[in-house]
């Protein structure tokens, strides 16, 4: 996954191993970062990355 990479939600779903509506609740949360381009939501590869990185900080 490279850093200027950007995902799908249908992406980021499989990769996290989360329902669709998760993902979309961690979107409306701001917890996970996107962009909208037209119609379509996107999610940076690096904020995905810092997600987990987060959410790891918080497990251990």
């Amino acid at each position: 996954m490279r850093d200027d990479e950007l995902l799908t939600v249908a992406e980021v779903t499989k990769r996290l191993r989360l329902g669709r509506s998760t993902v979309y609740d961690l979107i409306r949360t701001r917890r996970l970062p996107s962009v909208t381009i037209g119609r379509c939501r996107r999610i940076p590869a690096v904020a995905l990355r810092q997600f987990i990185a987060d959410e790891m900080g918080r497990a251990a």
